[in-house]
């Protein structure tokens, strides 16, 4: 085989080759430095400002302006309790509100017409071989699936979790301070009653303690 259609060969076949991506177990809620509880029910916010701190995805979110937060839910209730319409807001520090982005929102921020039409290259083929399209949709779901919430009900006595992906691009900067994660309409499922709204700071808090 030629060294060039070798060469090339592979390189459509590297991008399938990689480990599988799977997020860190979560532990309980209680166990994360920012988290607040109300009524038994502990929501925990893991912001991924750090290169440690973010989940090993195939696209980098951090990279194009949309901060991954991990959002920990601990239910130590009797009572299920359902996210189904639960609004997740980033507050920054001069109150702009920001929601967790769509999918939408996610492959607009990635999209070029360069990345939709890849890259020729010529094999002295009659068809030269496209390397390098990026299929936005296709990882985008991909990553979801591997590191967002598997289900939106968190049964009684267990932990969930998954990550969220917020625009902050505009916001003031050092982007943390005076952060907050908001939660409304929390619901326990089979009372349907409403949970007071869970407001997680996004920075630990250093003042002094007595």
């Amino acid at each position: 085989m030629p060294r060039r259609l070798t060469l090339a060969l592979l390189l459509l076949i590297a991008p399938f080759a990689h480990a599988e991506r799977k997020p860190k177990p979560p532990m309980a809620a209680g166990q994360y430095t920012m988290h607040v509880e109300h009524e038994s029910v502990i929501i925990a916010a893991e912001p991924g400002d750090t290169k440690d701190a973010r989940p090993d995805t195939r696209l980098d979110y951090f990279g194009h302006g949309l901060l991954p937060i991990r959002v920990i839910v601990t239910n130590n209730s009797t009572e299920p309790v359902n996210l189904d319409d639960a609004r997740i807001h980033f507050i920054a520090s001069d109150d702009t509100i920001v929601p967790a982005a769509t999918a939408d929102d996610i492959e607009r921020r990635f999209f070029t017409e360069k990345s939709a039409t890849g890259t020729k290259i010529p094999l002295g083929l009659p068809i030269p071989i496209t390397v390098g399209k990026k299929d936005f949709q296709k990882k985008i779901k991909e990553d979801d699936d591997d590191f967002g919430f598997k289900t939106t009900t968190i049964a009684p006595h267990t932990t969930a979790a998954g990550y969220l992906y917020y625009d902050t691009t505009d916001l003031p900067s050092p982007l943390l301070s005076k952060a907050y994660l908001q939660l409304r309409q929390v619901r326990f499922a089979t009372s349907n009653r409403v949970i007071e709204n869970f407001e997680i700071p996004l920075q630990p808090d250093t003042k002094a303690k007595p």
